[in-house]
């Protein structure tokens, strides 16, 4: 699958804006982390687009969400690399991370959140007037996108590699490039 024809499987799927948007930020910051970290840029991107294709239609019951994702797009025939990946980045299921690529994209989730956010409450509003320090002072306190899970983005430094500071500038430069297509 190319990235046109799961965008119109996404845009088949998903209605919600934001929701639209996420998903885009996810699939740049993957695609930024593939080549930080060698991976296949073209498959994470796609992992990371896909990622929240079934959010919508599990929405009621949440404790499904990801696994029909997962069943959606083994349907589809997508790389199994991939569908298991989107099927493990939902934490609540509890299931092994295998890939570098699987712990990727559980881990860019909740950043991409977290950089809204901090866009947000920034007098401009726009991701070209935040750095990652920034981000990063908002990072502890609880109050400040709640639903930004801080455990699981901290995971960066011991699945990835990666420390948390170069993470987040890694998941801003990714999203500062797409921000016309997120309205930021």
């Amino acid at each position: 699958m190319n990235r046109h024809q799961a965008l119109g499987e996404v845009q088949k799927r998903v209605k919600n804006t934001n929701l639209l948007k996420h998903m885009y930020a996810v699939e740049a910051v993957m695609r930024q982390l593939a080549r930080r970290l060698e991976g296949d840029e073209e498959k994470w991107a796609l992992a990371g687009l896909l990622h929240d294709i079934d959010y919508e239609a599990t929405a009621k019951e949440p404790e499904k969400h990801s696994l029909a994702g997962a069943e959606i797009l083994e349907h589809l025939g997508v790389d199994q690399d991939i569908v298991y990946a989107v099927k493990v980045h939902n934490p609540a299921h509890g299931l092994e991370r295998r890939s570098l690529m699987d712990s990727a994209l559980h881990i860019a989730d909740p950043l991409t959140g977290l950089i809204v956010a901090a866009a947000l409450i920034h007098p401009a509003k726009k991701l070209a007037a935040i750095d990652p320090q920034f981000i990063l002072n908002r990072f502890g306190e609880k109050q400040f996108a709640r639903g930004a899970n801080r455990e699981q983005i901290s995971l960066c430094a011991r699945e990835l590699g990666i420390e948390l500071e170069e993470f987040i500038a890694i998941g801003l430069r990714a999203m500062q490039a797409i921000a016309p297509e997120l309205g930021l």
